[in-house]
């Protein structure tokens, strides 16, 4: 499944996404997004892969569109809407995958790069990475990567970062919610994959259950929300994983997940 655009590497039900254009520093020109679209539909029904690892070959995890592809179509209207819309449809498509999604970020991720980090379900940082929504700086507002930062971070937060396009260090991302973790680079693998590791010792069914769940009661009224996961949890409960979890944990022994 890996092209000269996007590597693909699969161990132990993880499957790591690399963007692997370095010297375009990994920007999201159409047809890295459309490498990135077709693998996500391929991950999506494979049941040999329980969690994602997105990164990045180089020293740039990604730094968002493509300007000179832009700057090619400048004069074409169709080219600009096909472009961010593909954009929003992968990164809902990171949203809506049913596998926990970990991006694992070293060096810059700016713009459209940011909104990749924002879409995944987690985030580990090399202590030296930086992020921004610089578009601001060059009279294109990060309008669709403002979507997906602001449900990370909080409106002023977020405001601050779209109205600055000022960088901001490793640190503050994750003082803002932006990242989960920040390490020392020479760590960043052993931290991404001892929590991918993690994540894919459970069962995949309960994950795939728990992550629409989330996503989707976010977007509810209080009420509504308990609501809905009061019947997401009963349902949960007739599957077979959790029955055999709980006994697991009363019997106190390794629960044998069948995923279902």
């Amino acid at each position: 499944m890996s092209n000269l655009l996007l590597k693909t590497t699969d161990e132990n039900g993880i499957t790591t996404l690399t963007l692997n254009q370095p010297e375009r520093r990994n920007s999201l020109s159409m047809a890295m997004l459309d490498a990135l679209s077709d693998a996500l539909k391929v991950l999506a029904t494979d049941d040999g892969t329980r969690v994602v690892v997105v990164a990045a070959a180089g020293n740039v995890f990604c730094a968002g569109h493509d300007l000179k592809e832009i700057r090619s179509e400048l004069d074409s209207n169709d080219f600009q809407l096909a472009l961010f819309r593909r954009c929003s449809e992968v990164m809902q498509q990171l949203v809506n995958l049913p596998k926990p999604v970990i991006a694992r970020v070293a060096g810059v991720a700016t713009a459209a790069g940011c909104q990749l980090v924002a879409s995944c379900d987690l985030a580990v940082a090399a202590d030296t990475a930086r992020f921004a929504t610089p578009g601001v700086n060059i009279g294109l507002f990060c309008s669709t990567p403002m979507v997906a930062l602001s449900r990370n971070v909080s409106r002023k937060h977020a405001m601050e970062m779209l109205l600055t396009g000022e960088l901001i260090s490793a640190a503050r991302a994750e003082q803002l919610g932006l990242v989960n973790r920040i390490v020392d680079e020479a760590k960043l693998d052993d931290a991404v994959y001892t929590m991918a590791r993690t994540i894919a010792e459970k069962s995949g069914h309960t994950l795939k259950i728990g992550k629409g769940a989330f996503y989707r009661q976010l977007e509810m009224p209080l009420a509504e929300a308990y609501g809905y996961t009061a019947k997401v949890m009963a349902e949960n409960m007739r599957a077979d994983d959790a029955r055999e979890g709980i006994c697991a944990f009363l019997d106190k022994r390794k629960p044998d997940w069948k995923d279902c």
